[in-house]
């Protein structure tokens, strides 16, 4: 039969991208080469492993059960190129993280270079996503989550911490004014999530002590999209200082109400499946990562 790895890997690629053009992309080759690579397999195979409709590629049942042995064919390879590199002293093989983007893009991207230089025999893929996800489903190595974790399933490291507060644009101020006490937030315009909600809850106190619940005149899912809109003037926003330490220093966001802020520092950590020991790949980056955010976080 001879099947090689390059077909295995090929096949996987061509369904988690989900057409065999996304994946010639992703692997650098040309649309004719996939599609063979593909054909081989299943000719050796001497079965269907997709059936190709006019808008999508769906799994036989004969390949959901390949797929599912294909995985951990690759899998295996890669901890055994990993054990070998490991006896050599050096991490090595594919480490797939996943972040929301605002996370990836201010702090991840930045040290890439440095890590890299560190680690040249890692193979980074970098996905964002700004809700949780099935690390198994989407096989990723590792999670980089800010805030309270719930899931009991996953082991977690905690690699530093961000605090929470109101800011706005000088532009903004000028035309609107600056809120003197909480309850003038009534007559601003309010940048806030359109999900989860609880993000909405910013870090100041009522006259009565309370929390305040914002209701947003503007809304998001996205932090990165609601940073922008603060910059251009649009509003008040509440952001973590990991995704604004730039503009706070630049002076094109400036902070709100800082008498009235409470300090909510949100948790930053980096998890995986507790059923899985950590591989030198993962422990090389979540440690490079915990080191250069340091122990002050991002309160610059």
């Amino acid at each position: 039969m001879n099947i090689t790895l390059d077909e295995i890997q090929n096949f996987i690629v061509v369904v988690d991208t989900g057409s065999i053009t996304a994946a010639a992309q992703q692997l650098e080759q040309t649309v004719s080469a996939a599609s063979r690579s593909l054909a081989r397999l299943e000719q050796k195979l001497k079965t269907t492993l997709l059936r190709r409709t006019t808008r999508r590629l769906e799994l036989t049942d004969e390949g959901e059960a390949f797929l599912e042995r294909a995985r951990d064919i690759v899998a295996a390879v890669e901890n055994a190129e990993e054990h070998m590199a490991a006896r050599q002293g050096r991490p090595a093989g594919r480490l797939r993280i996943d972040a929301a983007s605002p996370f990836m893009l201010h702090v991840v991207v930045p040290l890439i270079a440095g890590y890299r230089e560190r680690f040249p025999d890692v193979e980074l893929e970098l996905h964002t996503s700004e809700g949780y996800i099935d690390l198994l489903e989407r096989r990723t190595d590792v999670a980089l989550r800010i805030g309270r974790l719930k899931d009991s399933t996953l082991h977690a490291r905690p690699i530093g911490t961000s605090q929470v507060r109101c800011l706005a644009s000088p532009a903004y101020l000028a035309k609107h004014g600056r809120p003197r006490k909480v309850s003038d937030l009534r007559k601003h315009a309010l940048l806030g999530f359109t999900e989860p909600e609880s993000l909405n809850e910013w870090p100041l106190l009522d006259e009565g002590g309370q929390r305040v619940r914002i209701k947003p005149t503007i809304g998001s899912s996205s932090g990165e999209t609601l940073r922008q809109l603060a910059l251009e003037g649009n509003g008040i926003v509440c952001l973590s200082d990991f995704m604004t330490r730039g503009d706070r220093e630049a002076g094109t966001l400036v902070p709100v109400l800082s008498r009235h802020i409470a300090e909510l520092r949100q948790p930053i950590n980096a998890v995986y499946y507790r059923n899985t020991a950590i591989s030198a790949r993962i422990a090389s980056f979540v440690t490079y990562l915990a080191e250069a955010i340091g122990d002050h976080g991002f309160d610059r």
